[in-house]
Parts: structure tokens; sequence; C-alpha cells
């Protein structure tokens, strides 16, 4: 769904230090997001689906160590709006 390079440029990255780490960003969001979805859009998905791809790319990337702060965690309304058109009737 997302490349390496569209993420990396999302989150401003100039650097190869974390590629590692944001290619398995990318996986965790983009299977998150295909559990939501029809399967035909997953294959071929429209501009809204790459970006909330990229928004939780970004907010595991900025965040990957909220849990250890007892911080709060938010629901991302942006996210929703993105998929909301898109869901699949058996998404959960």
């Amino acid at each position: 769904m997302v490349t390496l390079q569209e993420a990396k440029n999302h989150l401003r990255l100039e650097i190869d230090d974390d590629d590692s780490a944001v290619q398995l960003m990318i996986e965790a969001a983009a299977a998150h997001v295909s559990a939501y979805i029809e399967p035909e859009i997953a294959a071929a998905p429209p501009a809204p689906i790459k970006s909330a791809v990229l928004l939780l790319v970004a907010d595991l990337y900025q965040n990957r160590e909220r849990q250890q702060g007892g911080e709060q965690l938010y629901k991302n309304f942006t996210f929703e709006m993105l998929i909301q058109p898109y869901r699949s009737a058996a998404a959960p």
C-alpha cells in the first residue's frame, strides 16, 4: 500500500538508520487498514487509504515508546474519516 520511501518522505526522514523499523510499521499499519476494508480496495488503494496508512505509520513512529510513560491513548478521528467510506461490511 505504501512504500518505504513514501513513509520516509511523510516522516521527513533523511537517514536510513530506522528503515527496518519503519518497514515493520508500514506492514503493521497496512495490515490494520486491510482488516477494515474490502480486499479489492486493498489491492489498489485510493489516496485516502494510503493517507490512513501513512497516518498510522507516523503515529507508530512518533509514539513508539508511548506505553512506557503511562500516557493516555487517543483515537485518530482523521484516520477514521479516511477509511469510513471504504469499510467492509464484515469489518469489526
